[in-house]
């Protein structure tokens, strides 16, 4: 069977992979000239399974509440005159009970879990190198109460098979000597050996090319503009490419064009709830190789998280929701670089950040939509949020999965639109 996946981001490529691996002809359709372009582009690296505690939780309204005014909060809701915002945001709200979150806490650790092990498996055959380092993830909390918030969720991703682990600020340092100037500040840790961390991009751009050699077409600089369709068939992907427009035919299709997926699954009468969380990231060389660190951290209280990428260093996180904007907010990059210096002064270059941001697909409860939609032939990939990294090689093996007519081999509950 011939699909088109339309997206060439690390949950769009993987994609590719694994149902070329099926044994399907696939064509890879993005309007940018490489894969990896966009929101996997400067992400904050990390494969964590640990990272599972939604957004929407008990404490976030009364967090977005106080940081509604507040230019560099690490949430922020800028309210627009937008009907899907509004209907986003009272979701989200909807989504912010102890059952819920418990829920999609679930279904968070089951999909990366098994989606840390494909990734896995899948470095090993094609000896993938992308700066990734396998030496876990350590959550660090400056605040007492963040850290007595953070107790419970540890425990149900505990139960589930994630071993997060609560430590104390001298097991934290003694993990990561990088925290020592911030030690007498630090109320509490947690660790999960298991996570890694790694450039998203650098893995979606080699794997892209282990596509290629294995026979997948890529159209680059192709804008996918709608679609053309009969019933409940989509007959072709209307597109533009070198200002003209011409129909992409194939037997079926993917779409995983994040945040943009919306947009597009509009024009065919379907409801994606899925808005653009635009991110930011700041990227520095090393300065101190004995002041930097290579555990990759998550400062919970700030939203932001560290990895080590060989020489350089990426302090990513935050999250705006004010529509498909996607120019640089210079107060939110100052205040990443101003946190990052106050915990390790030593570790970077901090005034040679280079700032980044991009529109993480987000969901109001953080789960993404994968499996099959209403059309007969079109499969839905998108939604990943903050974790698109992390679950994208699990959540493109479970759609090949479920193309082939297999059950896919997670625990979790795959949409049905």
């Amino acid at each position: 069977m011939h699909i088109a996946v339309l997206g060439a981001g690390v949950v769009g490529i993987t994609t590719a992979w694994y149902l070329q691996k099926q044994g399907h002809q696939v064509t890879v359709v993005d309007r940018q000239n490489q894969s990896g372009l966009e929101t996997s582009y400067a992400n904050g690296g990390q494969v964590s399974v640990s990272h599972a505690e939604p957004w929407a939780n008990p404490s976030a309204p009364l967090k977005v509440a106080k940081w509604l005014f507040q230019p560099d909060a690490p949430l922020l809701f800028r309210p627009r005159m937008d009907l899907y915002q509004w209907r986003w945001a009272l979701s989200f709200l909807a989504q912010c009970t102890s059952a819920k979150a418990a829920h999609n806490i679930r279904q968070m650790v089951n999909l990366g879990t098994y989606s840390r092990t494909c990734l896995q498996s899948l470095r090993d055959e094609l000896n993938l190198d992308y700066d990734q380092l396998a030496k876990g993830i350590l959550h660090f909390y400056t605040n007492p109460a963040e850290f007595d918030a953070a107790l419970e969720p540890s425990r149900i991703m505990r139960d589930l098979g994630c071993d997060r682990q609560v430590i104390d600020a001298g097991r934290a340092v003694e993990l990561e000597p990088a925290l020592e100037p911030i030690r007498h500040r630090i109320a509490g840790a947690t660790y999960t050996a298991d996570d890694e961390s790694g450039d998203a991009r650098k893995f979606t751009q080699a794997l892209a090319e282990k596509c290629k050699e294995a026979g997948v077409a890529f159209e680059y600089g192709t804008e996918v503009l709608g679609f053309d369709r009969a019933g409940d068939r989509i007959l072709g992907v209307l597109a533009l490419k070198d200002g003209k427009h011409h129909t992409l035919r194939a037997d079926s299709y993917v779409l995983s064009l994040g945040s943009f997926s919306a947009v597009l699954a509009r024009q065919l009468g379907m409801f994606l709830n899925i808005y653009p969380a635009k991110g930011y990231s700041i990227t520095v060389p090393v300065k101190n190789e004995e002041a930097a660190f290579n555990v990759s951290l998550t400062d919970d209280e700030y939203k932001l998280v560290y990895s080590r990428l060989g020489d350089r260093m990426r302090v990513a996180g935050t999250a705006e929701l004010n529509g498909y904007r996607r120019d640089l907010n210079f107060t939110r990059c100052r205040a990443i670089v101003r946190r990052a210096a106050e915990v390790m002064p030593e570790a970077g270059y901090w005034d040679q950040a280079e700032f980044w941001t991009g529109l993480r697909p987000a969901t109001p409860s953080n789960v993404p939509y994968i499996g099959k939609s209403h059309f007969s032939n079109l499969y839905l990939n998108t939604g990943h949020g903050t974790l698109g990294w992390t679950h994208s090689c699990g959540s493109a093996a479970a759609l090949a999965d479920i193309v082939a007519g297999k059950s896919p081999e997670v625990d979790f509950t795959f949409s049905g639109l």
